[in-house]
């Protein structure tokens, strides 16, 4: 005599949730570990460069410190000493140290 009761789970969903559910579980932990931290950093580094002025003293990624002198869109002029001036993408700029009053 076969009895069927009403408590069996379909199948075909344990496997799915089987299947797929480490590889979303993975997903989701990568996003909170890795990607949305350096979404974060990538915006203050963003805003950093974007709020750069005169005077303001920097650090770039070589390490070299100065002062910048000029700015445009793409290129800042910085002054290492009291007659070197050298020119980097503003891209290169690491850090800014303390800024123009």
């Amino acid at each position: 005599m076969f009895l069927a009761t009403a408590t069996q789970e379909p199948a075909g969903l344990v496997t799915y949730l089987g299947t797929y559910g480490p590889l979303v579980l993975m997903f989701v932990v990568l996003y909170f570990l890795l990607i949305r931290p350096q979404q974060k950093r990538q915006k203050t580094r963003n805003m950093m460069l974007g709020n750069l002025k005169k005077g303001d003293k920097i650090v770039t990624i070589g390490g070299l410190h100065g002062t910048i002198l000029e700015i445009n869109d793409d290129n800042v002029i910085v002054r290492v000493n009291d007659v070197t001036k050298l020119t980097f993408e503003r891209s290169a700029i690491n850090s800014v140290k303390s800024t123009a009053e």
